[in-house]
């Protein structure tokens, strides 16, 4: 039995996650992380803790505290927050990690310092500006011919992202977001969206997985259409995506390590164009492939084990195309008493207090 910490454990990522390591034959011992005391009560792990934010000074403390008490062997994180911190921190933690290097983190991170790569590898991206006054989102409008596409450098869920009518509303939607110096504005894509999620050890290639999206759910509350949150997505096969992706990744980084989950969008040329790879973690809805046959969370373990793979059909998409997943909000309602809430933030001040 391996002994496994994941962090976000209430949130629909780290779930997936969860659930897919629930289906191996292998058995886990996971303990669960959220700094939700609401999120957390939906974890699934076998135990969960309430954390304090990554952003506070005694949160790797309080990691280091739980891999002690559970002899923990390993750690995952799925999302982009954490991921920062735990990054950066990587050699004060206690504990087994597999993910690419410090700097590659820093750069997929960062939308467009992960855009001035591609552009710097000849690859075919949108155009990009970054925005830092009204006169460089003037300039871009006027170049663009105000076909653009708003959107924060960094963060998940398309995060402020928008595209305007007119320069007023893609000033006034900046404005409304303090977004000076954090936005980019780029060439507008087409609506076609696909991810392509791989795993690679050590600068080779193990497995990779490409999916499209059919529509985005509860895309009705979102400015832009999109919430991050698929709501059907189907397997297909596309060549010239596997070239892109691959060639995508290895700008960044040469010797990749670790999981590249590449968002590519297609242009009005029927080009799929890299838009950002969610570093160091599987897109949410990962459980789709294991149910479908790959169990990329169990191979990504494995390989941070150094064990042995079961032999994979093919490299690149060995799941059949047209498979299709479709999903809304992951969890069942759960009933707990409002002193839960209370007894959690109790745990975690108790240990606290003890760092």
């Amino acid at each position: 039995m391996k002994n496994i910490l994941v962090t976000g454990a209430g949130g629909s990522p780290s779930t997936n996650f969860i659930r897919s390591l629930r289906s191996a034959k292998e058995k886990y011992f996971i303990v669960g992380t959220d700094s939700s005391e609401f999120y957390l009560n939906r974890s699934e792990a076998d135990v969960s803790y309430l954390a304090p934010s990554c952003k506070q000074e005694k949160y790797i403390g309080f990691l280091n505290y739980l891999i002690k008490k559970h002899k923990l062997e390993f750690m995952h994180v799925q999302n982009d927050y954490e991921m920062e911190v735990v990054s950066a921190n990587r050699e004060k933690l206690n504990i087994k990690l597999f993910l690419p290097s410090k700097e590659t983190v820093l750069t997929c991170l960062d939308k467009y310092e992960t855009y001035k790569k591609w552009v710097k590898n000849d690859i075919k991206v949108p155009e990009t500006y970054f925005i830092n006054t009204f006169s460089d989102l003037k300039k871009a409008y006027e170049i663009l011919k105000g076909k653009i596409w708003i959107r924060e450098i960094s963060g998940a869920g398309g995060r402020g992202s928008l595209e305007p009518k007119d320069l007023k509303q893609a000033k006034t939607w900046i404005d409304f977001k303090d977004g000076w110096g954090k936005f980019t504005v780029a060439g507008l894509l087409s609506p076609n969206s696909v991810t392509w999620m791989s795993i690679w050890k050590d600068g080779k290639l193990v497995v990779a997985q490409s999916r499209k999206r059919l529509y985005w759910e509860l895309s009705k509350i979102s400015p832009s259409g999109i919430t991050g949150v698929t709501g059907a997505g189907v397997t297909f096969s596309d060549a010239i995506l596997d070239e892109i992706a691959i060639k995508a990744i290895k700008s960044i980084d040469s010797k990749p390590n670790g999981i590249f989950s590449a968002d590519l969008t297609y242009d009005f040329e029927g080009i799929p164009n890299p838009t950002e790879i969610n570093i160091g973690r599987f897109f949410t809805t990962h459980e789709f492939f294991t149910q479908a046959g790959l169990n990329m969370p169990e191979i990504y373990i494995k390989l941070a084990y150094n064990e042995k793979l079961s032999k994979i059909s093919k490299k690149i998409n060995p799941l059949k195309d047209g498979l299709m997943w479709i999903r809304g909000v992951d969890f069942l309602p759960v009933l707990i008493k409002e002193s839960k809430l209370k007894k959690d933030m109790e745990v975690m001040n108790k240990i606290l207090n003890k760092l």
